[in-house]
């Protein structure tokens, strides 16, 4: 379980973000909207002890994500391109990640040969330099990265954002495979309320860094989300 504790977090004394309390449990699919500059970054970063909380505490399991490494091998995450390696090629990176993880060649392989749909004869074999990728396909190379060892929680930050429809369709069908497969807590952050709607069975609306709609997601989901940003917007 994921658990959250009087978080604050300021920007030059401007509160950027402020949950009291928020539990997400495990194996549980947790989609983050809110429009741009509401926390959903932040909130991240913090979870992943990337920048450090004005006040509060996040944990894993019991564990303090700030001031313990125990947690780290059990988190996969890509945020942003600064997640990658861009001088490797991507075989070199993901064997890289594997080794990392104590994962042998075949596991390796039997993993990308899974990820060959998203890939879709793009990635691979391909001679080039991650930095050299397209934006798409970058991130294609994260969110892989991210799954490879299988982690309990995976953690993702507009993962559908630069990928054509194709990719699109295919990354939700493997991330819903992967959260019914292995039970994987997944926390998902998106600006397209469809996307996030079709992998979360939890969705959560952050407004200026604070929580205002906690939902379950049903049939009637889609529909309140919709309505609920056409008046803010």
């Amino acid at each position: 379980m994921i658990q959250i504790t009087d978080l604050s977090k300021k920007y030059n004394g401007v509160t950027v973000l402020d949950i009291p309390h928020l539990s997400i449990s495990h194996g549980e699919t947790f989609g983050l909207v809110g429009n741009n500059g509401a926390g959903k970054t932040t909130l991240f970063r913090l979870v992943l002890d990337l920048i450090k909380a004005d006040s509060g505490s996040i944990s894993i399991d019991d564990i303090p994500v700030a001031g313990s490494d125990d947690w780290k091998g059990r988190v996969g995450a890509f945020l942003d391109e600064s997640f990658l390696i861009g001088f490797l090629c991507p075989e070199e990176y993901f064997d890289f990640i594997g080794k990392l993880h104590h994962l042998d060649k075949q596991e390796i392989e039997r993993f990308l040969d899974y990820m060959s749909p998203l890939f879709a004869d793009e990635v691979l074999g391909k001679n080039k330099l991650i930095r050299d990728f397209s934006k798409g396909n970058q991130k294609k190379i994260g969110i892989a990265a991210a799954m490879l060892s299988r982690p309990d929680i995976l953690i993702l930050d507009e993962p559908f954002t630069a990928l054509d429809p194709s990719s699109q369709i295919r990354l939700k069908k493997m991330l819903n495979e992967h959260a019914t497969q292995y039970g994987t807590t997944m926390l998902i952050s998106s600006h397209d309320l469809n996307h996030v709607t079709e992998v979360s069975s939890r969705i959560v609306v952050l407004q200026k860094g604070e929580i205002i709609k906690d939902l379950q997601t049903n049939e009637q989901t889609l529909s309140e989300l919709e309505q609920h940003f056409a008046v803010e917007g």
